[in-house]
């Protein structure tokens, strides 16, 4: 059996066994195969994998366990922030540790904060009596608590934002694992507490302020959630064929005798088909526009125009796929008659993590901005959340 084929075999079991387990074997799976390296360069021990080959293998992961592929986000975007240059010291010893398979995650998020996607932050990292300490409070902390270190944005004495690179069992890091959400319920995104951690001077980068010279615009970021639905997406529509093909009973009325053959159940099959097919294809259409921003940052630095146009294309795919997969989360119930309404069928996941996904910087502020690009040419919000 494949990693893949492993990782899909456990999520499956996690969920006929109560869905209430997080996915402790894909993770150990994903670091004994150095999964978490597959983006690193060659020349630091890494998988090398091209940025349309990444979201290639994403989509796949996603497909498996739309958890666990949701969990290594900020892993990945780690990944790639630390191999852009300049690549110090400091950066260096992270890069190590990633390529010896484990993970890096990281919290940024803070409930307190009125604004989204700026870098004003009430997570403080404070010299006293000689030494750092990290105090703060960080919500949607995607991954943090399955991670072996996290990186921490928080302001220094000056106000100015840094990141803190921690393991994530060191004294004084707390994760509550209060997460909540409908869906995407095993990616540990709740609150974790930072209380008065010790921090040392070497594990102290500094972060860029200016989007687009010095800090990304985070299209990695934004298309990495959209490749996770489309994984989904490939579950929906090879679910929705598996309901078709396995049902015995239907209708006194169905204008067939059987499920398999009844053209209204194949009719919505295919739009579910097409629907996941379109939602790839778009992925790693964007996947092409962001590769040579990534590829120039690691050489010469984030170049402006490349950053641009990556965001705008990971928000062309978000603003397209957003509701014709909502749909098809819903109408895959249309093919499977009353029984897949059970909780047992667990086909409500589909929608649920789907939904979760989409709420991550709403649509409606995406498509506002893209039809004021195609009207206006007015500039991309100045937010690494676009």
């Amino acid at each position: 059996m494949t990693v893949f084929g492993e990782i899909a075999a456990d999520y499956r079991r996690r969920l006929n066994e109560g869905g209430n387990e997080p996915p402790g074997l894909g993770l150990k799976l994903v670091r004994e195969n150095r999964l978490g390296a597959v983006r690193l360069a060659a020349e630091y021990g890494g998988g090398d994998y091209t940025v349309p080959q990444f979201f290639e293998f994403l989509i796949s992961l996603a497909e498996a366990d739309p958890d666990l592929a949701h969990i290594l986000r900020v892993h990945f975007a780690n990944v790639e922030e630390l191999q852009r240059v300049p690549v110090t010291a400091a950066k260096q010893q992270w890069i190590s540790v990633i390529a010896e398979g484990r993970l890096i995650g990281g919290v940024s998020s803070e409930q307190s904060t009125r604004s989204v996607g700026g870098q004003s932050y009430d997570t403080k990292l404070i010299r006293e009596n000689g030494g750092l300490r990290l105090r703060g409070r960080k919500f949607y902390s995607t991954g943090a608590q399955f991670s072996d270190y996290l990186r921490v944005t928080a302001e220094n004495e000056d106000g100015a934002p840094v990141a803190a690179v921690v393991p994530a069992d060191r004294t004084g890091v707390v994760h509550l694992d209060d997460w909540d959400g409908v869906g995407q319920r095993h990616t540990g995104s709740g609150t974790t507490l930072f209380e008065d951690v010790a921090v040392s001077d070497d594990e102290v980068l500094t972060l860029g302020t200016n989007v687009g010279v010095d800090r990304a615009r985070g299209a990695l970021v934004q298309l990495y959630l959209h490749a996770i639905a489309a994984g989904i997406l490939r579950s929906v529509a090879s679910e929705a064929a598996t309901l078709v093909r396995e049902r015995h009973r239907t209708y006194t009325f169905a204008t067939a005798d059987t499920p398999a053959r009844d053209p209204q159940l194949l009719e919505i099959v295919g739009e579910i088909d097409a629907a996941a097919y379109a939602a790839e294809a778009v992925v790693l259409r964007a996947a092409t526009e962001l590769a040579p921003a990534l590829g120039t940052a690691r050489v010469s630095g984030i170049d402006a125009e490349l950053e641009t146009k990556a965001s705008i294309a990971a928000a062309r795919v978000k603003v397209a796929i957003e509701e014709p997969a909502l749909r098809a989360a819903s109408r895959i119930f249309d093919v499977g008659g009353a029984s897949s309404a059970r909780s047992t069928a667990h086909l409500d996941r589909h929608w649920r993590n789907l939904r979760t996904l989409f709420s991550h910087n709403p649509t409606v502020y995406k498509a506002r901005v893209l039809g004021d690009i195609a009207v206006n040419g007015a500039p991309l919000p100045d937010s690494g959340f676009f």
